[in-house]
């Protein structure tokens, strides 16, 4: 990287599920030399395209897209990786002249692209297994009780059913003997630069609901039911796979177990998306130095716009 790319800032297109982030990003595209890096944890896995909302092969022929189809449904791909190929990605397109614009909702990878990752002790698969087991048994609901004995400050963060969170926080803490909100505090950024971000910010929250469930119901019409069904006929997936956790995937998933109904399956996919913005809002609403935006406000675009392209483009 060179010094001037160092000196320019990175500009990030960010906000809840389902709020047109997309579309925003696109229509810079056409104005600008812009490529798309995402910033979505559903994204990175092929084979989730529908219920990821995955931009489809010729819209990424058209507007170059980073950071999708990386992985296998059956891996795992973490924030430290994130972060590590983000940087790369950033380098490679300021390197041929173009802007990167970030853009996705997966706030745990925006957090640590811009704030840092903190060094934690390595995993414990007997730890993990243990954890699970009392899972099993107990439900995620009471390890995250017994998380919030531990770290009220990392239990307060993460949901009571985020399984995945709630076990490596605890995991760090039996494994290190230290919570992991303590080592998380102490983090510095690697990639050593300003960010420009600007979130969406729906002001009716009446209405982002009524579009995320119109926006389920589109996606179920558009095959979202079969794309999980070609997962398990895989064979080598369970619901226990980070990629399958995704909302939407893991409510069809457990309707393909027969744990209950479609229609119940829908209606979960729909709370579930529902409970995924909200908790994306929260994350801004912590978020510093942030400019937001209120997707339903036409004037929203220029505004977008001119906070992120002044930065490259000064009028």
């Amino acid at each position: 990287m060179t010094d001037a790319h160092a000196m320019k800032p990175v500009a990030v297109l960010t906000g809840p599920t389902g709020t047109g982030k997309t579309d925003i990003a696109l229509t810079l595209a056409r104005e600008f030399p812009v490529e798309i890096v995402s910033v979505d944890s559903a994204q990175v896995y092929r084979g989730l395209d529908i219920g990821s909302a995955k931009p489809s092969p010729e819209l990424r022929a058209r507007v170059p897209h980073h950071l999708i189809d990386l992985c296998d449904p059956s891996e795992s791909y973490s924030a430290g990786q994130f972060v590590r190929d983000a940087a790369r990605a950033i380098d490679d397109i300021e390197s041929r002249g173009r802007v990167p614009l970030l853009v996705g909702g997966t706030m745990l990878y925006l957090r640590a692209l811009i704030g840092g990752i903190a060094t934690l002790p390595e995993g414990s698969a007997g730890v993990r297994a243990a954890i699970d087991a009392e899972a099993e048994r107990d439900g995620w609901p009471a390890l995250h009780a017994r998380l919030a004995g531990i770290d009220p400050v990392a239990a307060a963060r993460i949901h009571p059913r985020d399984a995945q969170r709630i076990q490596r926080a605890l995991e760090v803490h039996a494994v290190g003997g230290r919570p992991i909100s303590e080592l998380q505090a102490a983090t510095r950024p690697e990639l050593a630069r300003k960010f420009v971000v600007c979130a969406l910010f729906p002001a009716d929250r009446t209405r982002l609901h009524a579009d995320l469930e119109h926006r389920f119901n589109q996606m179920m019409a558009a095959g979202l039911l079969d794309e999980v069904r070609s997962l398990r006929a895989r064979g080598d997936l369970t619901d226990a796979h980070p990629a399958i956790r995704a909302v939407g995937y893991r409510q069809l998933w457990a309707h393909l177990d027969g744990s209950y109904s479609l229609d119940v399956a829908v209606q979960r996919g729909v709370a579930a998306t529902r409970q995924l913005a909200k908790r994306q809002i929260t994350w801004l609403r912590s978020m510093p130095n942030i400019r937001t935006f209120d997707p339903y406000d036409a004037q929203s675009f220029v505004g977008i716009r001119d906070a992120l392209m002044r930065q490259f483009y000064p009028l």
